[in-house]
């Protein structure tokens, strides 16, 4: 945990905190010894979330890179079968065209 002194906004709060759950007979010395607790607490609760917030945030940026990648690869699958798909229809028609020639090279020569 690092040792800079807490907001003053968080010291106000944690004074506010230790003073709304005094005890009768408990001495400043005492209150301020909770706020200070108090202001630890508060410190390693932001760290907590900070370190959360750091780990969604790494989570995320994993997530979009891997979404990218898989939509990269979805593109190159497409590309790969469009060029497939383009010579898969192509040959019929040539497989239609060469029985023709030959079709006709055959009346031809018994003719």
């Amino acid at each position: 945990m690092s040792n800079a002194t807490p907001s003053p906004e968080t010291q106000q709060e944690a004074m506010k905190i230790a003073k709304a759950t005094q005890k009768p007979g408990q001495t400043k010395e005492q209150t301020k010894l909770i706020a200070q607790g108090i202001e630890k607490g508060i410190a390693l609760y932001k760290k907590q979330q900070k370190a959360k917030a750091r780990d969604r945030d790494k989570e995320r940026k994993k997530q979009l890179k891997q979404k990218q990648v898989d939509t990269t690869q979805v593109q190159d699958v497409t590309e790969t079968e469009q060029s497939v798909s383009t010579s898969r229809n192509l040959l019929p028609w040539g497989l239609l065209i060469a029985s023709w020639v030959g079709f006709a090279a055959y009346i031809m020569s018994n003719q």
